[in-house]
This record gives structure tokens, sequence and C-alpha cells, in this order.
């Protein structure tokens, strides 16, 4: 990625983080005033899920600085891992808040006792989920455009936030007729943060491990490879995010027969192809057939 692309990412990064600080804060105070003059567990639950938003939210503002330093000699790849580390961050947090909100609300289920909602839960909840829904797709729009996974991580927050204000409202409707509907809203509304901590968790851990490309890269790839020598055998594929920069190892079985030099050029061609193309720096391993016809 070029650096004005690199820039442009930084900026899209930040400008989504303030916004969403920004706009977090004032949601926050609005669902807490309304929850504590009702009473009611799910609105102030549904209150501390907003501000954990803007907790990430400063974790993106964060990521946007770090993973955008450039490569020292302790950090080699650079700093763009950075983005999933955070991401990570984020995910923790929600499953701390999720875990949080089943407490209280099986407090409030075993006390027996109801909760009037009234108007004001009712406008501040619609006012909530429109707020909420327009952050989210804001993020979502900055994560394709940049392919910053704290950005999804981030939009997924604003999402559950948005979702859990849709369910507290189908409940306010419906607060007459249940007394248990409140603290149910809250168990329902934890789970939905602990389903959006697990996808987070899942996208980013997998890519801190190290992933297999994608199968039409692969295929990409090999066929850059057949282009340059029919008979070689690629294998072992891992590609290595470390933000905007991807690195590529695979191993490829070739001839005997080859002089060093010769299979030195292929390799170095291969490699060319796939950064000129890709923008992945490559690395290949370079083996004889007879070393790996056991493996097949």
């Amino acid at each position: 990625m070029e650096a004005n692309d690199t820039n442009y990412r930084k900026k899209l990064t930040q400008r989504e983080g303030i916004i969403s600080i920004v706009g977090n804060m004032l949601l926050f105070f609005l669902k807490l005033w309304a929850g504590m003059v009702t009473g009611s567990i799910a609105l102030v639950a549904d209150a501390w899920h907003t501000l954990t938003d803007s907790v990430s939210s400063a974790i993106v503002l964060f990521s946007a600085w770090a993973s955008s330093k450039p490569a020292d000699e302790d950090h080699p790849f650079g700093h763009g891992r950075m983005d999933l580390v955070c991401s990570v961050i984020i995910g923790v947090i929600l499953a701390m808040i999720g875990f949080d909100f089943i407490v209280d609300a099986s407090a409030q289920l075993r006390s027996g006792t109801g909760v009037d909602f009234g108007v004001l839960a009712v406008s501040v909840t619609i006012l909530a989920i429109i707020g909420k829904e327009l952050m989210a797709q804001y993020a979502f729009w900055a994560y394709r455009k940049t392919g910053n996974p704290v950005l999804k991580a981030d939009g997924w927050h604003h999402r559950t936030d948005s979702l859990s204000s849709v369910i507290v409202l189908v409940g306010i409707g419906f607060s007459q007729l249940f007394w248990w509907i409140d603290g149910a809203l809250g168990i329902i509304v934890a789970l939905m943060i602990f389903y959006a901590s697990y996808e987070i968790l899942r996208d980013s851990i997998d890519r801190l491990i190290g992933e297999k490309p994608d199968k039409h890269l692969l295929a990409e790839i090999c066929e850059i490879i057949a282009e340059n020598d029919p008979n070689l055998e690629p294998h072992h594929f891992h590609l290595h995010r470390y933000g905007d920069h991807l690195e590529l190892t695979f191993h490829i079985s070739m001839s005997p027969e080859l002089t060093l030099h010769e299979a030195h050029d292929i390799t170095n061609s291969i490699e060319n192809e796939i950064r000129d193309k890709f923008s992945i720096e490559a690395t290949i391993h370079m083996e004889p057939y007879e070393s790996n016809r056991f493996e097949k």
C-alpha cells in the first residue's frame, strides 16, 4: 500500500474514533439518566454498554497512532499488528461487560419487581437506536475502505448496542404484561454482547496466529507459479499480516537437476510477480522433489 493510502487509512480511522467517542458519550448520559429515572436494569446496562463503546473508540484512536509507526530495529515488520491487539482488547472488554450484565439481570429477576418505563424511556431508546446504527454503518464503511480490523470491531460494538436498544424497546411494549421483562432483556443483551465478543476475538486471533490465503488468492498465486514452470509443486502456504504489510511464506518442490542459480532465478521471478500484482512480500523455501514425496 502506498504512503498516501496509509495516511488515508490513519485519518479515516482517527475520524471514526472521534465521531464514535462524541456520539457515545452523549448517548451514555441520555440512557443512564433515563435508566435511573425509571429504575430499569436493562436501560442502565444498555447505557454502560454504550460507555464501553467510547472506550473501544479510544482504543481505535490509539490503534491508528500506534500501528502507523514505522518499522524499527525491534519491529522490522512495523507496528501494523497493533490493530489486531487492540481488537482483542475490545473483544475482552465486551465479554467482561456481558458477564456483568448477566449478574445484574439475574439479581433483577430474583427480586421479583417490575419496571415502569414510560414515555421518557421510549424516546431515549428510539434516539439511541438511530444514533448507534448510523455510527455502526460509518464504522463498517470505514472498514471496507481501509481493511482495518479494529474498525470492524468498533462497528460491531455499535451494532450490538443498537440491537440491544431494539430489544429494550420491544420489551418496553410488554412491560405492563410481564414483570420479569426487564431482567430477561438484560440477559438477552448480555448474550448479544458475548456473541460480538466471540466474533471479534476469533477474527483477530486468527490473523495474529497466521492464516491460510483465501482460495481466490491462492489460485492466482499458483497460476503465477505454473507460468514460470509447470513442473513446480507449491505447498505449505502461510500468510502473515502486519497492518498494511503482508508476508507470504511457502515451499516449492522442484527438480533436483536444477542448479542453485536456476532455482534462485525461478523463485526470484515468482516473488517479484507476487509483489507487483498483490503488494505481498513472498519468501519461498526451495526443495528437491524427493524430499517431499513421502508427505504426499
